[in-house]
């Protein structure tokens, strides 16, 4: 148990320090955003379902809205992302781990 702890603990270390770092990466569109660019189809694309949800209006691209510092805004979302993985991952493996008889834990 306490190996398996520590791999969640240096996982969720090395998350949090890509999210740190994030402000440090490229400005340059992703690959899908440039060819859509160059062939003259990159204005067209519609909304997905996902910026309807009500969370979306939280976030500006690659960042979180009304920070004012892009980088710090970028830092915010990768660690809210982080944290919001985790809990999901966390979650489904409590649901989705085997029980043995008897095992009333969740």
């Amino acid at each position: 148990m306490r190996l398996k702890g520590a791999w969640i603990l240096a996982g969720l270390a090395l998350a949090l320090l890509v999210a740190l770092l994030s402000p440090l990466s490229s400005a340059d569109p992703d690959g899908l955003q440039r060819v859509a660019a160059e062939h003259g189809f990159g204005g067209r694309a519609l909304p997905s379902w996902a910026a309807r949800l009500p969370f979306a209006r939280l976030f500006d691209g690659y960042g979180l809205r009304g920070l004012g510092d892009p980088a710090l805004s970028r830092i915010a979302a990768g660690i809210a992302g982080t944290l919001v993985v985790f809990a999901l991952a966390w979650g489904a493996g409590l649901l989705l781990r085997s029980r043995r008889p008897g095992d009333r834990r969740l």
